[in-house]
């Protein structure tokens, strides 16, 4: 998938600048969204990761590409399951769904701070973009998925069981 960055919604400064380790728990998470094919078309994971220890705090599954269903649930997600203070910071690329209302305010009443990568800059999101990799190395590929409830299953024991440090 590519990220749609041509939009006129604003764009957050980059205040993670690749700085990929932190030595406190829930002051920065990362996010990104990645496709996976099954037989019955694509479905999208958004993950948002803990960059302390690499830990997914939270994720959604959508068959539609729309803040709503892809990156706002995914953050919800991690707020309720982790109850952050206020001040953390999510960074993520500048794709609409990170930029779109919805998400910001979201994010916003969280009281969380947002840092989007630069223009082009694909390293800035490095972490992120690691762990699907991974993720699609050990498991996705050679995976034929028969729909999108078969992937759901699969990678939500693979998110949850496996990969958790």
């Amino acid at each position: 998938m590519t990220t749609d960055s041509k939009h006129t919604y604003p764009i957050a400064p980059n205040l993670l600048d690749q700085k990929f380790s932190t030595s406190l728990r829930h002051k920065v998470w990362t996010s990104d969204i990645t496709s996976i094919r099954t037989g019955s078309g694509w479905l999208s994971l958004t993950v948002m990761q803990e960059l302390f220890n690499r830990e997914i705090v939270g994720y959604s599954f959508s068959s539609r590409l729309t803040a709503e269903t892809t990156v706002t649930p995914a953050l919800e997600m991690a707020f309720l399951h982790r109850k952050p203070a206020q001040g953390l910071m999510v960074h993520s690329d500048r794709g609409s769904h990170y930029a779109s209302k919805t998400f910001r305010k979201k994010h916003d009443n969280y009281r969380m701070i947002q840092s989007m990568s630069g223009k082009g800059t694909c390293y800035d999101n490095a972490v992120t973009a690691t762990f699907f990799k991974t993720l699609k190395t050990e498991w996705v590929y050679g995976t034929r998925y028969r729909n999108h409830e078969e992937a759901r299953h699969s990678l939500f024991e693979d998110i949850e069981v496996f990969i958790q440090p």
